[in-house]
């Protein structure tokens, strides 16, 4: 059931998160007025408690300085399941594949996730804090979107609405003159996610052979097998491979028997690709081929002297792709 994969969906999530509170900046201004300063805030990952720890805690050889303040820190708090958002669970969707454009990626519908996230805001001055809160709070109204790339292999860029749930305050200043005061804002958020399963090749999920038996009897514990039909996906057209010869002519759409340039390397009883209409040749005489037309319901149309033929072999069997129409290989 299980396979291993890891898109990093939670850990672009976490790092995007942060992002948005990493170019924060505090100023400060004498009695006239004038700018004296102007303080980037520090952003880090981690729990409150030990920076506040970290702050109390008295300097010695090992611990040369305290915390400056202010300072930020962020922590991924929870994860749960979102069933407003749930969508068909066995759907999936195809996309282009980013390395050569083609349409071969296939993933299911992501499920939907909330992330939960503590952003803490700790200063000595109130003044510092406020400033700091004031830059935050007009963006979240109460959500700010957030582009994501949550999955590279298929470049699946999402929104991810950020949703500020509650903000609280606290004055953590106790004792005497020699502790240190901190002031302690907290900003709870929801990040509303997706969680996508493995990706995989359009490719992968085709049928390659199918087997269906035919039981005859009433008494399940003795049934024979009356008959047994066999099938596997045959390719329609050439996805492989330069042209083997050219049209020697021009034909109708009524022509069973035509001229090719060189029949050498056709065989009868295969099938050919003349510009998307697939021909099964019956008999080669020379460099006339007696073919029959539109095999497997393809278009029958005219073509033109220089046309190239391709054939169609096992190798683009292989390379059916999903969605394709196929014809069928059967035995009995």
């Amino acid at each position: 059931m299980f396979e291993y994969f890891y898109n990093e969906i939670l850990r672009r999530t976490i790092i995007s998160f942060g992002t948005l509170f990493n170019n924060i900046s505090i100023k400060h201004q004498d009695s006239s007025d004038n700018v004296v300063s102007v303080v980037k805030v520090p952003l880090a990952y981690g729990p409150t408690q030990k920076f506040l720890a970290r702050i109390n805690q008295s300097p010695d050889l090992n611990k040369p300085f305290a915390v400056t303040l202010p300072r930020m820190s962020f922590e991924f708090i929870g994860l749960t399941y979102d069933p407003s958002r749930k969508v068909t669970t066995t759907s999936t969707f195809t996309v282009k594949d980013p390395n050569d454009g083609t349409e071969s990626k296939k993933s299911y519908m992501p499920v939907p996730y909330n992330m939960q996230f503590e952003l803490s805001i700790m200063s000595k001055l109130n003044d510092d804090a406020l400033q700091i809160v004031e830059q935050i709070l007009p963006y979240f109204q109460p959500a700010y979107n957030l582009t994501v790339e949550l999955v590279e292999a298929i470049q699946e860029k999402r929104d991810i609405p950020i949703v500020l749930e509650n903000i609280t305050m606290q004055d953590d200043y106790e004792g005497d003159f020699s502790q240190r005061r901190v002031l302690l804002y907290t900003l709870r958020f929801t990040a509303k996610t997706y969680l996508f399963g493995p990706t995989s090749s359009a490719t992968k999920d085709i049928i390659k052979k199918a087997t269906v038996s035919y039981l005859t009897g009433t008494d399940i514990t003795n049934t024979t097998r009356e008959v047994s039909y066999s099938s596997e996906p045959r390719a329609i057209k050439s996805y492989t491979g330069d042209p083997v010869t050219t049209l020697a002519k021009d034909i109708s759409k009524t022509t069973t028997i035509f001229e090719v340039a060189d029949a050498s390397g056709l065989t009868a009883k295969t099938y050919i690709d003349l510009n998307g209409e697939e021909l099964f040749i019956k008999s080669i005489s020379g460099n006339k081929l007696t073919v029959v037309r539109g095999a497997d319901n393809t278009t029958i149309t005219d073509h033109l002297n220089g046309e190239p033929i391709y054939t169609i072999t096992a190798a683009d069997d292989a390379l059916i792709p999903e969605g394709d129409d196929f014809g069928f290989s059967g035995s009995l």
